[in-house]
């Protein structure tokens, strides 16, 4: 992957999610990482998708692999960053850290 570059057309990136049902839930979840809660210990109290278990991992994905609305905030993130608004989709509420 080319040096300095956030996003690329065909690159693959790696996230970490916490998928709730509520907005306020989220925005409570934001607070307490950003006050310094781990966001792997938060992912696998509070989100409701089956990758609470690996700490909220989905692993490396592609363009297209993903709804609209998550991947184009995925992309948007710098490695290490994390949304600082949640991500609604037709699942739920996400907040998203790019890790790598």
């Amino acid at each position: 992957m080319a040096k300095g570059k956030k996003k690329g057309k065909g690159g693959k990136i790696r996230v970490s999610h916490i998928l709730v049902e509520k907005h306020s839930q989220a925005l409570e979840i934001i607070q307490k990482i950003s006050d310094g809660a781990d966001f792997a210990q938060m992912a696998r109290q509070f989100s409701q998708c089956p990758s609470k278990k690996k700490g909220g991992d989905l692993g490396f994905f592609g363009r297209g692999a993903m709804v609209p609305e998550f991947e184009q905030a995925a992309f948007k993130l710098s490695v290490g960053a994390m949304t600082t608004t949640p991500v609604k989709t037709q699942f739920g509420y996400h907040i998203i850290k790019r890790t790598a």
